[in-house]
């Protein structure tokens, strides 16, 4: 996208006919330092001959930041008069005069004022992206509009400025931005997020401890799901076939049967998927070759029902070779545990054919096999 370190600085740019690419930095709260690694990262690419503008800077008063500001052309804010009040909002229009390669805009959940072309600060930078000019921008985990409800719930604090979830999903690349929350606590005490007189309040309330623990938690998790949902897409549509799928997520697999067992292998892969917060599958395998009976066929709509009120999926295959039929659907479910029951073989069975359970180690990689002891465990 950028010229090496080792290019030359003179070296003449032209834009290419393409849409800008957009780099998010976000984090748990104000103070994490989104603002000043987008300033240190773009400072750096200017260094290496790259055109670099800052659009729109908010440094709150913070020191540093605005040293680092210092080291960036700036496009001047245009003038909005809403009521007779003269405020300020970034130039869109000015951005794309200047046309650079990179454009720096802060807070991309910003409400533009009364008056402005465009209601929200994203929406400009969706046009700058339009002409060609590649953008980072910084945002809050907060401010994600699916997760409103949830912040509100932790914080007590509802959040009015929200950003569509699409503009992370649609993204070039998302830079979580981490801090403890002891280290942002000490921040906030040493006056470099807000002013002093501000400390104790926000301490009491958007910055306590427990907040920002879950919020922490719910950036790492965002971009965790982002990198997923990417890396299920990139496998889905065969562009990396070179290396085998690592999942972030884990997903739970049940592989029932028509032994009487299944309804406690269901029970005991819900309690699993259920600790780790994860999906839940449950697959059934017919014989092609074998009709079931009554009993058999109701006890396996029985399982289907317990599945489903476990919030599970249930799944069925027709296959002659059961281990292979389990490992086409472990691979594309992409599942991380599976749960079975003990073979229910002969010893002289188990010594001339092997049993599922050294089958599917066999055939699956990187995933955790639970092998389920008792009186009719349910595997043939």
């Amino acid at each position: 996208m950028y010229p090496s370190p080792n290019s030359s600085p003179d070296s003449t740019y032209i834009c290419p006919a393409r849409r800008g690419k957009h780099k998010i930095f976000i984090g748990m709260a104000p103070g994490v330092g989104k603002t000043f690694k987008m300033l240190e990262e773009a400072y750096q690419l200017k260094q290496c001959g790259v055109d670099v503008v800052i659009g729109l800077l908010e440094t709150h008063g913070r020191k540093e930041t605005a040293e680092k500001a210092e080291e960036l052309e700036m496009v001047p804010r245009q003038q909005v008069n809403p009521n007779g009040v003269v405020l300020t909002e970034m130039d869109t229009e000015a951005v794309l005069a200047r046309q650079p390669q990179l454009a720096l805009v802060d807070e991309l959940a910003h409400t533009n004022v009364p008056g402005s072309q465009r209601e929200k600060r994203y929406q400009d930078v969706e046009i700058i992206l339009a002409a060609g000019i590649d953008v980072y921008s910084t945002v809050n985990i907060q401010h994600l509009e699916s997760l409103n409800d949830l912040v509100a719930r932790i914080t007590g604090v509802v959040v009015r400025e929200r950003v569509p979830d699409r503009l992370l999903e649609e993204a070039d690349e998302v830079i979580v931005v981490d801090v403890t929350p002891e280290t942002l606590e000490e921040r906030l005490r040493d006056g470099k997020i807000y002013a002093m007189e501000k400390v104790e309040q926000s301490l009491q309330n958007f910055f306590q401890r427990r907040n920002l623990i879950a919020l922490r938690e719910l950036a790492l998790r965002e971009v965790a799901d982002n990198i997923e949902e990417d890396a299920l897409e990139e496998a889905s549509n065969g562009t990396k076939t070179d290396a085998p799928f690592c999942s972030i997520h884990e997903r739970v697999l049940v592989c029932v049967s028509t032994y009487p067992n299944a309804i406690q292998l269901i029970r005991r892969g819900a309690r699993i998927a259920g600790y780790m917060h994860a999906p839940f599958y449950c697959l059934f395998v017919d014989d092609p070759d074998r009709f079931l009976t009554k009993a058999e066929s109701l006890h396996v709509e029985t399982c289907e029902r317990l599945c489903k009120e476990f919030g599970g999926e249930f799944i069925r295959a027709k296959d002659y070779d059961k281990a292979k039929a389990i490992a086409e659907v472990a691979r594309s479910y992409y599942i991380t545990q599976i749960v079975i029951g003990e073979s229910q073989r002969s010893h002289w069975k188990l010594i001339l054919r092997g049993s599922l359970t050294h089958k599917l180690l066999r055939l699956l990689k990187n995933i955790d096999v639970h092998i389920i002891g008792g009186k009719g465990s349910g595997v043939m």
